[in-house]
């Protein structure tokens, strides 16, 4: 079998394990060989592949990015877009099933591609680790401990000169990133945008851990929406989703601790750091898991079908599972981190 491989969305630490993982067990297990479709679903679309042999994969896993590129390219647009033209590509090029591998909108059109006939097996990838058919994704290992070690670097600096820092990560639409950095590195307040929090709240808590003589520690993520306010703070237009560009509210807050409690405060963005850099060995062994199971799904021609952490055990469940329902932080993990704040 000739098998094409995608990634698609953003990048993502542990996506070149996946690769490695899946073309090292299609070789050695199956006798499958293996094309990389070039920036995601355009290299399907265009019919831009680069073969990957075993060679190709060599020591690849310990690598950030992609080797084959990812893009944010519709694979239902343009003249070349849609399951018939894509079919007919795959058949030009001798592929006989696909492995794609992003988050919930790769997921979706690789669902209606598989609805329309095409042979594809997905590889969940997220960040933000907001997928909820999956216990955790990788790369939000690798995020978690990027961050964990900006914040502990700001602590220095803050101690140093009686600041408040503030520390912005990611997070549209969950707080997974900032709760986990946020606890490891010992925050006093963590925002999160599945909790509303009064500013009163915020400056409360940085107070008391001035009192404390404490260099007040902040973690926001780039979704949090204050309590009374209706959105998230955006102020550079919108995406190519037609989403609000996020960014901006660690500096906003950071404005209005100043003003309200008189503590200097200064705030940082980690933005696209967290996505950079090599992946932990946590997302390195589960990457690397993922896509042998996905060649596994090949073999067994389930199709439609994604595979997924559940436990310690690496499953299959269905596309329609990582759809239209995000894992959000439930209130009892905020309750309980909130214990430490302050």
């Amino acid at each position: 079998m000739r098998i094409g491989i995608l990634t698609s969305g953003g990048d993502c630490p542990g996506l070149n394990a996946v690769i490695r993982g899946a073309v090292l067990n299609g070789i050695k297990t199956y006798g499958h060989e293996f094309v990389g479709l070039r920036d995601g679903w355009r290299g399907l679309v265009e019919g831009d592949v680069m073969e990957l042999p075993r060679a190709e994969v060599r020591g690849i896993s310990k690598q950030g990015g992609t080797i084959i590129g990812t893009s944010r390219t519709n694979p239902f647009e343009g003249e070349r877009g849609g399951p018939e033209n894509i079919s007919r590509t795959m058949a030009e090029l001798g592929i006989d099933a696909v492995i794609a591998i992003g988050g919930e909108g790769t997921l979706a059109a690789a669902k209606r591609l598989t609805d329309a006939g095409l042979n594809i097996v997905g590889v969940p990838k997220t960040i933000d680790n907001d997928l909820d058919a999956t216990d955790y994704t990788f790369g939000f290992d690798t995020a978690v401990s990027i961050a964990t070690e900006a914040m502990d670097r700001l602590r220095t600096t803050g101690e140093s000169h009686h600041r408040c820092m503030v520390a912005e990560v990611m997070g549209r639409n969950v707080g997974w990133i900032a709760l986990h950095s946020g606890m490891a590195a010992g925050a006093h307040a963590i925002l999160i945008p599945e909790q509303s929090v009064t500013m009163e709240q915020v400056n409360e808590w940085v107070g008391q851990a001035a009192e404390r003589g404490r260099a007040p520690l902040v973690v926001v993520a780039e979704g949090w929406i204050p309590d009374g306010a209706e959105e998230a703070f955006s102020t550079r237009g919108l995406d190519s989703f037609g989403r609000p560009r996020l960014g901006g509210v660690g500096e906003q807050l950071a404005e209005s601790i100043e003003a309200a409690t008189g503590i200097e405060s200064r705030a940082t963005v980690l933005g696209h750091i967290q996505r950079g850099g090599v992946p932990t060995a946590f997302d390195r062994t589960l990457a690397t898991r993922l896509g042998m199971a996905a060649v596994d799904a090949v073999s067994d021609e389930a199709w439609g079908m994604m595979v997924s952490l559940r436990g310690t055990s690496v499953i299959r469940v269905p596309f329609q599972a990582a759809l239209n329902n995000l894992k959000r932080v439930p209130p009892k993990r905020y309750e309980e981190a909130a214990i430490l704040f302050g």
